[in-house]
């Protein structure tokens, strides 16, 4: 755990948070500032700075997705689409250094991929 970091925080039960789903290794809670109806942070327990951290970690990186998907699935967004998204680095607008997946979904999300 790092002392000052949010996520780590709200992890240790420090700060609150709406659990949605937990394993050992992951903690998944709704984003204070959704943006999509659904919208749920994925975030490895053991503190990792972000998503290239987690590269040298495939066994708790699948973890994350692998919760990710059930968020999906407890949401009721896995039938009808989903994204996942990480960001990584100051271009990509990251405010928190703790690796963390969005999930987002409930509605039709605008953007890239088509």
């Amino acid at each position: 755990m790092s002392a000052d970091c949010l996520f780590c925080r709200i992890i240790a039960g420090e700060i609150p948070s709406t659990k949605v789903h937990e394993t050992e290794t992951v903690y998944a809670f709704r984003d204070i500032s959704p943006q999509a109806k659904v919208h749920v942070l994925v975030v490895p327990k053991a503190h990792h700075e972000d998503a290239a951290a987690l590269a040298g970690r495939p066994e708790l990186l699948a973890d994350v997705v692998a919760a990710g998907a059930e968020v999906a699935g407890i949401e009721g967004v896995a039938e009808s689409g989903y994204r996942f998204v990480f960001n990584t680095g100051d271009d990509a607008c990251r405010t928190v250094f703790h690796a963390h997946m969005h999930v987002l979904g409930g509605e039709q999300l605008a953007g890239f991929g088509r």
